[in-house]
């Protein structure tokens, strides 16, 4: 039902904006011949309204991927740098989060390693809504952040990298198998608020795939019994994750380089000091507003890069038509 829910919202937008494009067009011949001028202001306006929409359909049709409806994990990861590095996967984590509540999806903490001093080591949260991982999936790679450290008492300018792993939520029609032989279960206590309880007992468990090296870990419940579980279901989705980026890169061979989500393939630079910049490497989208862009404002990022995945260029703006 959900599936057939979609493509009647797609086609029902389709045909929306040919009678809306044949409409305005009618509209701004019968202007002419009656010499009417803001009948034909109205329309061409009326026609600037269908091109954006055309604009935001051309977004929904890219996402249309085998796993794109589903709900996603995030994962983030600090990179070298101590602290400062920590403190920046923080931001991440926030930037996500909200992100996600702007855009009305429901998220939740599967799990976090905090920092010795600020930020944090690590965490994973998943993403609940229609499309998520089609929208989340471009932000795989590795983030960059240029700024002043508060952690300098000398006030000096400090690079700091974090990664981000995006992998789908594997719904109960998609088949994978692990053997338990192949894997490795390890309980440990919980880190952070929870209670007493939570952190006293080994409630936290992580599984390691030997065969690929996934290694996934959740402690977001009181319960052994409910995390490992969750575990499962975030393994068969890492393993789900990995097989469709190796259709993807088969597929696009002669650029493979574009899906490439390894530590060391920077994504994105996040310039706070000397100046303010937020830079997409590989899409060439800007934003001289960083502050909004870790507020969560990230939909011109994703989209641009969703259209370099499907088309190879940019999506169609209205500056492009006139």
């Amino acid at each position: 039902m959900r599936e057939r829910t979609d493509l009647e919202t797609r086609i029902n937008g389709y045909l929306k904006l040919e009678r809306d494009l044949h409409d305005n067009i009618e509209l701004i011949e019968l202007g002419e011949m009656e010499d009417d001028a803001t009948v034909v202001a109205d329309a061409e306006n009326a026609l600037r309204d269908v091109l954006t929409d055309v604009a935001h359909q051309q977004t929904e049709s890219m996402l249309s991927g085998e796993a794109d409806a589903n709900d996603s994990y995030v994962e983030v990861n600090s990179g070298a740098g101590g602290t400062e590095s920590q403190d920046w996967t923080n931001m991440l984590l926030r930037m996500y989060t909200r992100w996600a509540e702007q855009h009305k999806y429901k998220v939740e903490l599967l799990e976090v390693h905090d920092g010795e001093e600020a930020g944090i080591k690590s965490a994973t949260i998943l993403v609940k809504g229609h499309n998520a991982y089609g929208w989340l999936k471009t932000e795989s790679g590795v983030h960059r952040l240029v700024r002043i450290s508060p952690f300098d008492s000398q006030a000096r300018r400090h690079t700091s990298f974090a990664s981000v792993w995006v992998y789908p939520v594997v719904d109960d029609k998609i088949e994978i198998e692990v053997n338990e032989s192949d894997c490795r279960i390890d309980t440990y206590r919980a880190q952070g608020a929870g209670g007493q309880h939570i952190n006293t007992t080994d409630s936290a468990v992580r599984i390691t795939h030997y065969p690929s090296g996934i290694v996934v870990s959740c402690q977001s419940e009181r319960s052994q019994h409910k995390n490992r579980a969750t575990a499962w279901g975030m393994l068969r989705a890492r393993l789900y994750e990995a097989e469709l980026k190796k259709r993807e890169e088969k597929a696009n061979a002669e650029n493979a380089g574009k899906t490439d989500i390894g530590w060391g393939h920077q994504i994105r630079s996040y310039v706070l000091q000397p100046y303010q910049l937020v830079k997409d490497l590989r899409t060439g989208v800007e934003s001289t507003s960083p502050g909004d862009v870790l507020d969560g404002e990230l939909d011109a990022f994703m989209e641009a890069a969703l259209a370099q995945r499907a088309f190879g260029k940019q999506p169609i703006e209205i500056s492009d038509v006139e």
